[in-house]
């Protein structure tokens, strides 16, 4: 029965940098001889994610179907353990690190059984207490947190991710930490290298109090937490009144070490460092508990390894998410999103994810704890920028922005709705009674109580809705909702390669490049662009060699006409301001974040300041990597004999995670 399910046909699907990738790092081997081919690999991962279900072989046809087809992909932790001895498939880890030798010190041993099994890590710092911080049991004086990360870095570097990729952990700090300053210089090249971290990533965790005095240039104290114990669980108006009777304390004598700052100069020093190094990258506090659906049995104190997931932690619990994601192309037709498939798609695609959380091996028992308790998921989209070319709507666009939100709100309703079908099937998650969900409140709803948090002045965000809200609502004061969580957009750096569409939400990167990943170097060309130059009779030799002499840019070569220069524009001809507000309007849908990257050409202090003020006041939970210039180029040097040499980095090239140049690192999808 199984067997005869299989479609040989969907073989001709596959790009050669598709079907490589697959080869090299996802069929079963042993001793280098691989056991599988593409049909029977997608139906090994179909069959192990449908193992639980009564009808297993009708499921596992139904899920072999859908990914085969690339209508949505599983995530890469799914496609390499699914159906395998060890079926770890979670793609992310949030922990939080407690202020003690043995919390830090079992941390980093979680990090790297974490690691051992293939998952990206983000690290919750901000309870350790700070650089000379009283130690009462020593009657000596704290090392801070630096340190600590030196050991954090070097077991990334030492316990790869199952021997098939690389470690990858991110440590996020809250901004009134007094460490903040030193946290920033971590990626520097300069400075003393036994209090740098060349190899883990960095993310500030930045509460709207910190915005709002940046704003009103005011400022902000540091603290050490031991002396601040309850900052760390507070958020929004809780917040601001603890933070501020601990200034007033401060400023009368009452406090044993703190710093007053100017709020504008280290947020200077944020944006220079980001500018600089890559990292910290800037993450909002207060946007993802406001907004979370689980606040009311805990507190988000970190996103993950690349900020799409925004899930509660504590010493007893490990949040743990399973991706996955829907390949908008194939339901994109020149009129627009086809939401009959788009439906059946979602409905699917959640049980797969739901299932997940049932087979998962879970190498420590903190993280089976939070996801058992919990189930949050989070599916996501890829093909974006592929969907705007097939409907002709350039990226820097209104006509952009609108199908981001429509887009959203469709694929949230789906997977909304998908999950209350799961509940009514299955059982609400056990910590559904006192949930946004159970108030009636959804993503939408839930932009409501971030303007009440932060105040009118400081949100700026659409607020229109198209489908039938109520409806639903109703459907889940009913029958309740399976998953804490539904939604959240990861990179997609290595799903995206093997379904052959464009990464996550990102803009084209170049319309010619080199990509150069474990498979070895690939010349990506747009074929979209191709087409279209093609349909003008412009495809030619002469053509080929403009292309590569400008990097992939279209802009300077005169015979292009206009409205195909703005259809494929690249990721650095695109306005950061499109970019954010298009994340704007998935994010008021979204009950997890997105893994949002922001290229910025020419970047300056004044630039960076007003994109990254933008991002705040648009609602966004997270941001990504700054991309301040093409950290890949096509070398001018071989337009002569029409070849493409190897990738050479920019002047400001930064490190890479999951992103759109990295080699090596599939942490997410």
């Amino acid at each position: 029965m199984l067997g005869e399910a299989l479609k040989a046909e969907r073989d001709t699907q596959f790009t050669y940098l598709g079907l490589q990738t697959l080869y090299d790092r996802y069929f079963i081997h042993s001793e280098g001889v691989r056991f599988e081919l593409p049909q029977i690999f997608y139906m090994r991962v179909a069959m192990g994610l449908a193992s639980n279900e009564e009808n297993r072989e009708a499921r596992a046809i139904e899920f072999y179907d859908l990914i085969s087809s690339f209508d949505y992909m599983v995530s890469t932790p799914q496609l390499f353990n699914s159906g395998t001895l060890r079926p770890q498939l979670s793609s992310c880890f949030l922990t939080t690190v407690s202020d003690d030798l043995e919390g830090i010190y079992g941390a980093i041993k979680d990090n790297a059984m974490l690691s051992k099994w293939a998952g990206g890590l983000g690290n919750d710092w901000t309870p350790v207490r700070a650089l000379g911080a009283h130690i009462k049991g020593t009657n000596g004086k704290s090392q801070g947190i630096v340190p600590f990360l030196k050991v954090v870095n070097d077991t990334a570097v030492a316990v790869n991710q199952g021997g098939k990729r690389k470690g990858a952990v991110c440590a996020y700090l809250e901004t009134w930490h007094l460490d903040i300053e030193e946290f920033l210089e971590l990626r520097k090249n300069t400075g003393d290298d036994r209090r740098r971290t060349h190899d883990m990533n960095t993310a500030n965790w930045i509460p709207d109090l910190f915005m709002k005095r940046v704003f009103e240039d005011g400022d902000w104290t540091l603290f050490s937490p031991n002396n601040v114990p309850d900052l760390h669980d507070l958020h929004g108006k809780a917040f601001e009144r603890a933070y501020m009777e601990y200034e007033r304390k401060a400023a009368a004598g009452e406090m044993e070490i703190y710093k007053t700052v100017r709020a504008k100069d280290l947020w200077r020093k944020m944006l220079s460092m980001l500018f600089e190094t890559g990292h910290p990258w800037i993450t909002f506090k207060d946007a993802c508990n406001e907004r979370s659906p689980q606040q009311h049995v805990g507190t988000i104190h970190s996103s993950n390894l690349c900020t799409e997931i925004t899930l509660n932690t504590s010493k007893d619990e490990i949040a743990v998410c399973n991706l996955g994601s829907v390949n908008l192309v194939n339901h994109v037709t020149e009129e627009g999103l086809d939401r009959e498939k788009l439906a059946r798609t979602v409905k699917t695609a959640v049980r797969m994810l739901d299932n997940v959380i049932d087979i998962n091996y879970y190498s420590v028992p903190q993280a089976e704890n939070s996801n058992l308790k919990h189930r949050p998921v989070g599916m996501g989209i890829m093909g974006f920028q592929d969907s705007l070319y097939i409907q002709r709507i350039p990226y820097a666009s209104d006509g952009a922005v609108q199908f981001a939100d429509h887009s959203m709100e469709a694929i949230s309703y789906e997977a909304i709705r998908a999950s209350t079908d799961l509940a009514e099937e299955r059982g609400s998650y056990e910590t559904y009674k006192g949930s946004l969900w159970d108030q009636g409140i959804l993503p939408i709803d839930s932009l409501k109580r971030l303007r009440e948090s932060r105040g009118e002045n400081f949100l700026e965000v659409d607020t229109s809705q198209t489908l039938d809200w109520d409806s639903l609502r109703q459907r889940i004061a009913e029958v309740g909702m399976r998953n804490s969580n539904v939604l959240a957009i990861a990179p997609t750096a290595t799903i995206a390669n093997i379904s052959g569409v464009s990464q996550s939400i990102e803009p084209t990167y170049q319309n010619l490049f080199v990509k150069s990943n474990l498979s070895g170097e690939f010349t990506v060309v747009n074929p979209y662009l191709v087409r279209d130059l093609k349909a003008l009779n412009l495809w030619d030799n002469v053509m080929v060699n403009d292309l590569k002499y400008y990097e992939g840019s279209v802009q300077q070569i005169d015979r292009i006409p206009q409205h195909i220069k703005d259809l494929y524009a690249t990721a650095f001809e695109v306005e950061p301001r499109w970019l954010v507000d298009a994340a704007s309007r998935r994010q008021k849908w979204i009950d997890q974040a997105q893994s949002l990257n922001l290229y910025i050409s020419g970047a300056d202090g004044k630039k960076l300041d007003i994109t990254y003020r933008m991002a705040w006041l648009r609602g966004l939970k997270t941001t990504y990597y700054l991309r301040s210039l093409a950290a890949t180029t096509t070398e001018k040097s071989t337009v002569a004999d029409g070849s493409l040499n190897k990738v050479s980095s920019g002047p400001a090239a930064v490190p890479a995670a999951c992103s759109i140049d990295d080699p090596d690192c599939e942490a997410c999808q």
